[in-house]
């Protein structure tokens, strides 16, 4: 019994040596593979502990991230006092959330120290896929937009001032970002649209060209006057015409284009009247055709009755001779006035 005893205490040793040895491994392991970033947490106030770090590689979160970024805004002035804590950035990081980004960013904007830009803000741009620090640069540092934009096929912006005189214009646009507006604002494609717009507009509105070339700066007042940012996520600061060359007569174009319609209308209707002159005439001769041949009928019909009355006894032999001359002395008097001789009632050429 005694020796069953001293075997059980001896195996007891054994395995609680062996359970001492696998959690000191473990712990030297954890402690090794953390200890760098522990060190530099704790020595730059960063408040990060080794269990803090354990807690994120179980709820996957890259702990090297954290502690980096947590590091920045530390060294940046940037405490828990202003939101960025190691939960709000372990959860920014789990949304999907760039964090080193956006710790930049707000250090960015706590040194230009004319940017309101919170924590919370930052994770809202972030997340809504804008390029957070970009927006914060673009703020501090104004951003130039060329309009039209830099290899379209067309290189200018074309307008017609009232005397159809055409002007071919490049404006660069000066804009700031808005950061307030930067969750739903519209983007740089809507800006240059809208000023695109606009300067179109204000040549338009031009009595002439020569308006325009002497004062360039009017079409900036006009478009500055617009609001042309509203509900984008850029301020325009300076809209400035960059090139100005005059191009075709549109005018003179379109009114020769609408003088050659007017011509072809003209003829149109002139092509019509003449048809319709040539159909009347046919018409005509048409109803003197008819008529020419009711006078044959008639015609025909005088011998005819000239017989019956013979024949009857109502028309003698020497009155139809005599009728005969009559009719031979009309013809030739006729054939000497007309230069002809008529025959049956129609005149017959010598």
């Amino acid at each position: 019994m005694v020796l069953l005893g001293q075997e059980l205490g001896n195996i007891v040793w054994i395995v609680a040596l062996f359970a001492l040895l696998v959690g000191g491994l473990v712990f030297f392991a954890i402690f090794a593979r953390y200890f760098r970033l522990y060190i530099q947490s704790v020595t730059t106030g960063a408040s990060i502990g080794i269990f803090d770090l354990l807690g994120m590689t179980f709820r996957k979160v890259n702990p090297t991230v954290i502690v980096r970024s947590k590091i920045m805004a530390v060294q940046a002035g940037l405490g828990e006092s202003t939101g960025i804590t190691s939960k709000a950035l372990e959860a920014h990081y789990l949304a999907g959330g760039n964090v080193p980004l956006v710790i930049r960013a707000i250090i960015a904007a706590n040194k230009a120290k004319t940017i309101d830009l919170d924590f919370k803000l930052a994770t809202a741009i972030d997340l809504a896929g804008r390029n957070v620090l970009e927006a914060v640069q673009t703020s501090v540092y104004p951003k130039v937009i060329d309009c039209p934009p830099r290899g379209q096929a067309r290189q200018t912006l074309d307008a017609v001032a009232k005397n159809g005189i055409q002007l071919k214009v490049k404006a660069r646009v000066t804009v700031r970002a808005n950061l307030d507006q930067l969750i739903g604002g519209a983007t740089e494609e809507t800006i240059i649209a809208r000023v695109g717009e606009g300067i179109v507009s204000a040549i338009g509105s031009s009595e002439t060209h020569f308006q325009v070339l002497a004062n360039p700066d009017r079409i900036s007042k006009a478009v500055l006057a617009r609001r042309l940012d509203s509900q984008t996520a850029f301020e325009i600061v300076s809209i400035d015409i960059a090139d100005i060359d005059v191009g075709d007569n549109i005018g003179a174009r379109l009114q020769a284009d609408q003088a050659e319609a007017d011509t072809r209308v003209a003829r149109a209707a002139a092509e019509g009247r003449r048809a319709m002159a040539v159909a009347q005439e046919q018409e005509m001769i048409a109803q003197i055709e008819e008529s020419r041949s009711k006078l044959v009928e008639a015609d025909a019909e005088v011998p005819k009755a000239i017989a019956e009355s013979i024949h009857d006894g109502k028309l003698g032999i020497l009155d139809y001779y005599k009728l005969r001359n009559v009719q031979a002395d009309t013809e030739m008097r006729m054939a000497i006035a007309g230069g002809g001789h008529v025959r049956n009632g129609q005149k017959a050429q010598p």
